[in-house]
C-alpha cells in the first residue's frame, strides 16, 4: 500500500466522526483529509514517489488550528506551505466550525508557530523540500481537529474514551500502512505521548524498527520556546540524523 492510498484509507475510515460532535467536552471535530484532501494529496503526491524509502519519519499528534486545520498538510503552517513547501489546492467549507475558528484555507491569515519551527528549521537547513524529503517524511497520528465549546484544542488523549476506541484502531493502521511503505530506520515522535503510541503499535505489530522521539516545538513547551531548533537537531544528530547547515 502506498502513503498516498493509506491516507484515503485513514480518511474513509474516519468519515462519520464529525457528525458525531458534540461529544461530552469535544464540541467540534474536524477532518482535515476530507475537506482539505486536495493539498493533502499535492503533499504526498509530490513528496513520496512511488518505491520511495525513507531514514526516518515524524509523526505529530494531530492537526493544530492554524496548521494542517487550514492547509491538510502536517505542521503545515500556511505561509510555508504556500512558500517553501509550495502546495496549492482547493480547501472546503467544513460543515461545522467553531467561529473563533474559521476555515480560511491556505490563503489563512494566521499562522501555526510548531509549524513555522519545524519547516521554518528544514528550509534553515536543507534550504529546498526536496533535499529533505529524500531523507525524511512527516506525517500526523491523528488526522482529526477537536476542539471544546470556546474553540479549544483538545489532544487525542483528551477525548473520551468512545472516541478515541472509534478512530485510533483507523490511525494505528495508517501509522502501520506509513511506515511498511517507507521503511524507515527510525520512527520519531513530534512529542512524548505519540512516541508511546508508535512504539506500542510498531511492537503489536511485530514490526522491528526504531522508535526515538524529539522535542515538541508548541509554544505551550517552555524547553520550545527556549530554542526549539538547537534542541531539535542536537536530538537529531544523537540519533545518527543529523540534518545539514546546522544553524
Amino acid at each position: 500500500m502506498t502513503v498516498l492510498e493509506a491516507a484515503v484509507r485513514l480518511r474513509e475510515a474516519v468519515r462519520e466522526l464529525p457528525g458525531r460532535a458534540p461529544a461530552g467536552k469535544v464540541a467540534f471535530i474536524l477532518n482535515p483529509l476530507e475537506y482539505a484532501w486536495e493539498p493533502h494529496a499535492a503533499y504526498v503526491s509530490r513528496f513520496v514517489p512511488p518505491g520511495h524509502q525513507v531514514e526516518a519519519v515524524f509523526f505529530g499528534m494531530n492537526p493544530g488550528p492554524w496548521g494542517m486545520a487550514q492547509t491538510g498538510v502536517p505542521f503545515g503552517s500556511p505561509d510555508l506551505v504556500r512558500e517553501f513547501l509550495e502546495i496549492d489546492g482547493t480547501v472546503l467549507q467544513p460543515p461545522r466550525v467553531h467561529p473563533a475558528r474559521p476555515i480560511e484555507g491556505i490563503r489563512c491569515h494566521r499562522n501555526e508557530v510548531s509549524g513555522q519551527r519545524l519547516w521554518g528549521t528544514v528550509r534553515a537547513c536543507f534550504g529546498t523540500p526536496d533535499r529533505f524529503f529524500e531523507r525524511f517524511f512527516v506525517a500526523n497520528y491523528c488526522p482529526l481537529v477537536f476542539q471544546g465549546e470556546s474553540g479549544t484544542n483538545i489532544t487525542p488523549d483528551k477525548t473520551p474514551r468512545w472516541l478515541r476506541e472509534a478512530f485510533e484502531p483507523a490511525c494505528a493502521d495508517h501509522l502501520l500502512a506509513v511506515v511498511r511503505s517507507l521503511r524507515p530506520v527510525t520512527v520519531i515522535g513530534v512529542g512524548k505521548w505519540v512516541t508511546a503510541r508508535a512504539g506500542r503499535i510498531l511492537r503489536d505489530a511485530g514490526i522491528d524498527v526504531r522508535v526515538a522521539s524529539i522535542l515538541h516545538p508548541s509554544p505551550a513547551s517552555p524547553a520550545a520556546n527556549r530554542g526549539w531548533r538547537e534542541a531539535a537537531l542536537r536530538q537529531l544528530e544523537a540519533l545518527g540524523h543529523p540534518w545539514p547547515g546546522r544553524v
